[in-house]
């Protein structure tokens, strides 16, 4: 008997990864088949599991190298082999999205099927603009509009009918045709005064909002190179965007920040800065992968030092591969180089005994001893990269410390697919001087004059001096510093 799998329209939303629905991620994550389209957030294209087959299917405006009939065979193919399909696709399926096409010939099999709402672009491009769709003052109804002609057909719009709602309209998939739909309605009586919007980009960093009237629309849109996707929006509260506005308002708005770390641990600078409106993407230049085996038994130890999250990470692997836990570090103090490294230690609740005002070996090493937490009779195992400053470990014995190193990660510069061209961004973020080496290895470059850098301490800010990069260094050695510092930057 043949098995059937079942397939899942889900709405990712209209771009900013976090307008994915809870349920959209959870079943997208579970996916063995993933169908996916063009207008989706690099974000949310990452939670596709490692294992599901990816099947891209996208269309620009035109261009279709997958017909929508071959889309439905896919579905349909993939369904019958047993797997749970995903149809992933921007916004809401059932929004112009063509869900309902889709779904026909997997009803016509028998093949299982859900739909996942997801949240419409004609509603979060206009929030985005600060532009309430409704408001009991000015409007009573909302339309939603296709602004696209079949190919050399002409717009199927009854003019007429919206202007005589008296409503909010929002025109999708219609920067092509905003000439013909602010003609179509002034010719139906609509006031050639009335307030239009155009979003670019809805919801997406670079959002872009350009106001106009009726009247204006048309060239508005020309004279600003309006490109797809956008949405353009008819109606009284359209007048109150500048108002309302608080996306354009996020103090990084319209900012391209560059950021270098590794890959697994982007997620946390990207989304921090994101929120604070930078235009953030993400270029991993670095890596870091564990050494095993190493020699790290915290038995003879009464000090353990730690010098970055990797470390830490890397230890406690270490720790489960040998069949112990945290149980084993009974006893031992914990001394961390900063508050990333610490707070890395409490996901497994644990609490460092010390971490030092400033964030690097140096200020460890003399503010530990300064301290007293730690005599001649403590035994320290100092764990960290293969290759790293001396300093720590030279300050220590020179104090007459009993110091032990082991390299329990290494790093390792890796080359992108893509590499960024950085005159189109505003900043290069850097976290240390592994991510430096590594943006120059990758572009085959030694000299950045005129690219402005943010680095997260004095040795990785040194390392961009070298290389000719206009540095900027934050206060402290942290995340939260580093975002501080771009927006002190923006407001000078």
């Amino acid at each position: 008997m043949e098995h059937k799998g079942k397939v899942v329209l889900v709405g990712a939303g209209p771009g900013d990864p976090e307008l994915l629905t809870l349920k959209g991620k959870r079943i997208l994550e579970q996916a063995d088949v993933v169908v996916y389209d063009r207008l989706l957030s690099p974000e949310v294209l990452a939670l596709m599991p490692e294992t599901a087959e990816k099947i891209d299917v996208g269309k620009n405006v035109g261009n279709h190298p997958v017909p929508q009939d071959q889309i439905n065979r896919i579905l349909l193919e993939k369904a019958l082999e047993g797997k749970q399909v995903v149809r992933l696709k921007g916004g809401d399926p059932f929004v112009f999205g063509r869900g309902g096409e889709e779904l026909e010939l997997l009803e016509e099999h028998g093949v299982p099927f859900e739909e996942v709402p997801g949240i419409t672009s004609a509603i979060a491009a206009a929030a985005y603009a600060g532009i309430p769709v409704t408001h009991r003052d000015y409007c009573s109804s909302l339309h939603i509009i296709t602004g696209h002609a079949r190919a050399g057909g002409e717009l199927s719009i009854d003019f007429s009918a919206l202007v005589r709602l008296n409503g909010t309209l929002v025109f999708l998939m219609s920067v092509a045709n905003a000439g013909k739909i602010a003609d179509g309605l002034r010719q139906a009586g609509m006031d050639g005064t009335m307030p239009c919007a155009v979003v670019e980009r809805g919801t997406y960093p670079a959002q872009r909002k350009i106001l106009a009237t009726l009247d204006t629309l048309a060239s508005a849109v020309e004279e600003n190179g309006v490109q797809s996707p956008a949405v353009i929006l008819v109606g009284k509260v359209c007048g109150l965007s500048e108002k309302f506005d608080w996306f354009s308002a996020k103090p990084l708005k319209g900012k391209r920040v560059l950021v270098t770390q590794p890959q697994k641990k982007q997620s946390k600078f990207l989304g921090m800065l994101r929120k604070l409106g930078a235009d953030a993407v993400g270029y991993p230049c670095i890596e870091t992968e564990p050494i095993r085996p190493f020699e790290a038994d915290p038995g003879p130890y009464s000090v353990l030092v730690f010098t970055s999250a990797a470390g830490v990470d890397s230890y406690f692997s270490w720790l489960e591969e040998t069949g112990r836990d945290a149980r084993c570090l009974f006893g031992k103090k914990i001394f961390c180089v900063g508050s990333q490294t610490a707070a890395e230690w409490k996901k497994h609740g644990i609490t460092a005994d010390f971490v030092p005002s400033v964030f690097d070996g140096e200020h460890l090493a003399r503010e530990l001893l300064a301290a007293g937490v730690a005599g001649k009779e403590d035994r320290f195992l100092l764990l960290r990269a293969d290759i790293a400053s001396p300093e720590l470990p030279e300050i220590l014995r020179e104090n007459g410390m009993d110091v032990t190193e082991t390299a329990v990660y290494r790093t390792k510069a890796v080359c992108g697919e893509n590499p960024p061209d950085l005159s189109q961004f505003d900043v290069v973020t850097f976290t240390s001087k592994s991510c430096v080496e590594g943006l120059a290895r990758s572009l085959g470059r030694q000299d950045f004059a005129g690219t402005k850098a943010l680095c997260i301490g004095a040795k990785t800010a040194a390392c961009a001096e070298r290389y000719g990069f206009t540095v900027v260094t934050s206060e402290k050695a942290t995340l939260q510093s580093m975002a501080e510092e771009l927006i002190r930057l923006e407001r000078i």
